[in-house]
């Protein structure tokens, strides 16, 4: 697949509080970690725009709030802050689903920039990722989500409905995909396109 040479990867809310497992239950995709490190280097390596996103959740509760540990990122991704070897590099700060609704504002950053393509990755893949892939498509970016670098985690609906993780992040991807909001693939074809 064709990535662009500007095209920005937005790194969606991977933070320390999303390994709070008796918080947030039963997660998929075990490498989602591994293939997100993987993205940031090659963003790097060739100088391509990354965006580091952050939520900082109003939630009483949330070990994402601002002041608990579990507001920073993972230490591979604070590690590769700063490290952009000329890319350009943003970080965006939310308390809702969508990037596109943060401080700095993204749209504006990516407009500025001259920025059309945007590849998502990060935490969760159907509540912050797809929020801000819908929002993106909606704007008339060209959105990539990159599945296997993406995770969540089993969820409850109404009715007493629950779906675990990996139904979740599915029906999630055939509907962004399905919907026309985003192209849906793995971080190999994307890496493949970098090259």
């Amino acid at each position: 697949m064709d990535i662009a040479e500007n095209a920005a990867l937005v790194v969606v809310d991977v933070q320390q509080g999303f390994e709070d497992l008796d918080f947030w239950g039963r997660r998929n995709h075990p490498g989602a970690d591994e293939n997100i490190a993987g993205l940031i280097d090659a963003w790097q390596a060739s100088g391509r725009p990354v965006v580091f996103v952050r939520h900082d959740s109003v939630e009483p509760a949330s070990p994402l709030r601002p002041g608990q540990p579990g507001n920073g990122f993972k230490e591979y991704v604070e590690q590769r802050r700063g490290k952009g070897g000329g890319g350009a590099e943003l970080l965006v700060t939310k308390s809702v689903n969508s990037a596109f609704h943060g401080t700095p504002d993204l749209g504006a950053w990516l407009e500025e920039a001259g920025i059309s393509q945007v590849v998502l990755v990060g935490i969760q893949t159907n509540m912050c990722v797809e929020t801000t892939a819908r929002v993106g498509g909606n704007l008339g970016y060209d959105v990539v989500v990159v599945f296997d670098a993406t995770y969540t985690f089993d969820v409850e609906g109404p009715f007493g409905w629950r779906r675990g993780a990996d139904e979740a992040a599915q029906v999630s991807a055939v509907t962004l995909h399905g919907g026309g909001f985003a192209r849906v693939v793995m971080s190999a074809d994307v890496l493949a396109g970098t090259r």
